[in-house]
């Protein structure tokens, strides 16, 4: 079992690690395995990636992103210019699927709406816009209105955790309620759990993953 002094060493050195990062302004603390983080950083991006860089430490077992974008001011920029670059980043990402997606923007806001068959297409969405100069933040309303039976969804996810490296099968079990997932059991790191979250979302058909699933180094 590692410490929350540990934990929060580590955090802070990945933290710094990541090239993509500016974590000047980023402060960490844990307490029983959850991560806090605070302060400000520069733009959205900066925000995913120093969550995402969290939950690659292990002995993570939640994360608090109390983290505020704060523009710099020369990257300031009107909502109808965001919307527009928004607009062609999802077409150039998602050529078939770009028309049922529609963007709204409002104070460096981006809200995406419409309706999907498949979640690849609602996180491609997403992380098209991610990176935008002058965006803000991201809501991600897009709905899964999929086309494939229910009964499938279960197999094919056990199917993946069976064939995926990063994943111990035998300890996560899948229920599946319609398209509704949810996922039981213990793995080794916060980056295992969300990889098991992660597969079953890219399952055919999957409109919600209720992830459960324990970490227990």
């Amino acid at each position: 079992m590692r410490t929350d002094n540990e934990i929060e060493r580590d955090v802070k050195d990945e933290l710094q690690w990541d090239p993509d990062l500016d974590a000047t302004d980023i402060a960490v603390s844990v307490k029983q395995g959850v991560v806090t983080l605070a302060g400000f950083v520069k733009s959205w991006s900066d925000k995913y990636e120093a969550e995402a860089a969290a939950k690659r430490v292990s002995g993570v077992k939640g994360i608090a992103n109390d983290l505020e974008v704060r523009l710099p001011g020369v990257d300031e920029r009107p909502d109808p210019d965001i919307a527009r670059d928004a607009v062609s980043a999802i077409k150039n990402q998602l050529p078939l699927s770009s028309e049922d997606i529609r963007v709204v923007v409002k104070n460096g806001w981006i809200t995406l709406e419409g309706n999907v068959e498949w979640y690849y297409q609602k996180s491609t969405a997403e992380s098209a816009v991610r990176r935008l100069k002058g965006v803000r933040g991201v809501i991600n309303s897009i709905v899964i209105k999929p086309r494939v039976q229910p009964s499938e969804i279960k197999r094919k996810i056990e199917d993946a955790f069976t064939r995926s490296a990063e994943i111990d099968a035998k300890r996560i079990t899948v229920e599946a309620n319609g398209s509704e997932v949810i996922l039981k059991g213990t793995v080794r790191s916060w980056a295992e759990r969300e990889e098991a979250g992660r597969q079953a979302w890219a399952a055919p058909g999957v409109t919600k993953v209720d992830n459960r699933i324990v970490v227990s180094p």
